[in-house]
């Protein structure tokens, strides 16, 4: 497995991540995705939709507010709750979580052991302020998690999609947590990206539905290519349940940090339906027409981290190996979710004729897959870039095929080359991309 530092220097070498702000220094622990990076990040977040949402008749999707009215994070718990234990070093004036202090670290200026404050609490979600006036009256917050607007809509949606329990809701958004010691690349950040279902189910069948969610989200990974040995699932302690929640399993991917969370799957009971009812002073309770009653649905929660899973992806499928006594890198990525499908290359830039037949080919994939056109080094040097960024295959036009018509078509993780006429480049590819 790469380390970090081999990841971060190919993703800002190949355009996959740039740090954000960079040419002011840079901003700590926030990061900008580059031409490739928005490519994968958003191929990610297909697939998941896909799988979650367009092909199951049980859910639906929404696409909630950052900005929510103040009450419904009182309600949620937030207000109160989401802290954590903060500490600070007197000597070197870094600040850490309290409960994730290495005693075996050495202060930067002292040499020996940090110098920490009492600990005290924190509060990690964002404060703004909506309006003109910035006082008490127009405090609001970004937030901290997706899922809450999607209880404030369980109502809007029952009435609007008519479904029967079990039914899920599901989203994609960026979330807002200011985190006290953020790091390790965009593994843990203040601004990430959440893919989160809350799938609402009757209270007795909770436990059944959790074990299946479970199974559901880890076969996910697996099926884009994440290698098995590298994912696992362990049970949270009771100690560190959050407040709602009955049981929570974590799928943890064996990132260059070690073993670490890529999502969780809760079984946050009616915790959230429940407070929200009781704030708002709206019923929301799901009514089961076949035994005439009002249902308080339990919830099940996988919720995982666009950024975390584009993180993971990105690992599993780096691979060196050694052609021709020259070392080459690839990018194993599962054909979803590379970033570009095909790349075309004319063997000779300064043959018009060539360039010619190479741009028009080009033209005609890039309304079925994303292509690009690539002219800027030597043929050996060109196919170890696009291999370097996980393109699935190159298109090389050369000077046979202004005779023959047609084109050398290589596949990326074999190497493997073969001829194919001009005419059929379009549907050849289509079928080995999509197909």
């Amino acid at each position: 497995m790469p380390d970090m530092e081999t990841i971060v220097s190919l993703c800002k070498r190949r355009g996959f991540i740039f740090q954000s702000s960079e040419v002011y220094g840079g901003f700590s622990s926030c990061w900008d995705y580059g031409p490739l990076g928005v490519e994968l990040k958003n191929n990610v977040k297909r697939a998941w939709w896909k799988s979650v949402v367009q092909m199951r008749e049980d859910m639906v999707g929404l696409d909630g507010s950052i900005l929510m009215h103040p009450r419904i994070w009182e309600a949620s718990g937030h207000v109160a709750n989401f802290n954590d234990p903060m500490v600070d070093c007197r000597a070197c004036k870094l600040r850490f979580r309290a409960d994730q202090v290495d005693p075996n670290e050495k202060c930067p200026e002292t040499k020996g052991p940090h110098d920490l404050t009492e600990a005290r609490q924190f509060n990690m979600m964002f404060k703004t302020h909506v309006g003109a006036v910035a006082d008490d009256a127009a405090v609001a917050y970004l937030r901290p998690e997706t899922a809450q607007a999607i209880f404030v809509n369980f109502l809007n949606v029952q009435a609007t999609m008519r479904k029967k329990l079990p039914f899920g809701i599901a989203q994609i958004g960026k979330a807002f947590r200011n985190e006290i010691t953020p790091g390790n690349f965009t593994f843990r950040t203040r601004e990430f990206e959440q893919m989160e279902i809350e799938y609402f189910v009757k209270p007795g069948t909770d436990e059944e539905w959790h074990e299946r969610w479970i199974a559901d989200r880890k076969q996910w990974y697996l099926e884009l290519g994440i290698k098995e040995d590298n994912l696992r699932i362990r049970e949270h302690e009771p100690d560190e349940l959050a407040h709602y929640a009955r049981r929570c399993a974590d799928i943890e991917y064996n990132f260059p940090i070690g073993w670490s969370e890529l999502e969780g799957i809760a079984n946050r009971t009616d915790f959230d339906l429940k407070q929200h009812s009781e704030h708002s002073g709206k019923d929301l309770t799901w009514f089961d027409p076949e035994t005439n009653e009002h249902v308080m649905p339990y919830v099940i929660e996988p919720s995982g981290g666009v950024d975390r899973a584009t993180l993971a992806f990105l690992v599993d499928a780096y691979d060196e190996e050694t052609v021709r006594d020259r070392k080459r890198v690839v990018l194993r990525l599962h054909k979803d979710l590379a970033p570009l499908k095909v790349a075309v290359l004319p063997l000779l830039r300064n043959r018009p004729e060539i360039v010619e037949m190479a741009r028009k080919i080009a033209d005609d994939l890039r309304p079925h897959v994303s292509c690009m056109y690539d002219d800027t080094a030597a043929i050996g040097k060109l196919y170890r870039r696009q291999d370097e960024i996980g393109t699935l295959y190159c298109v090389t036009v050369d000077v046979d095929s202004l005779e023959d018509k047609q084109v050398t078509v290589r596949e990326r993780d074999s190497m493997e080359q073969v001829r194919v006429p001009v005419s059929e480049v379009v549907g050849v590819l289509r079928e080995k991309v999509l197909g």
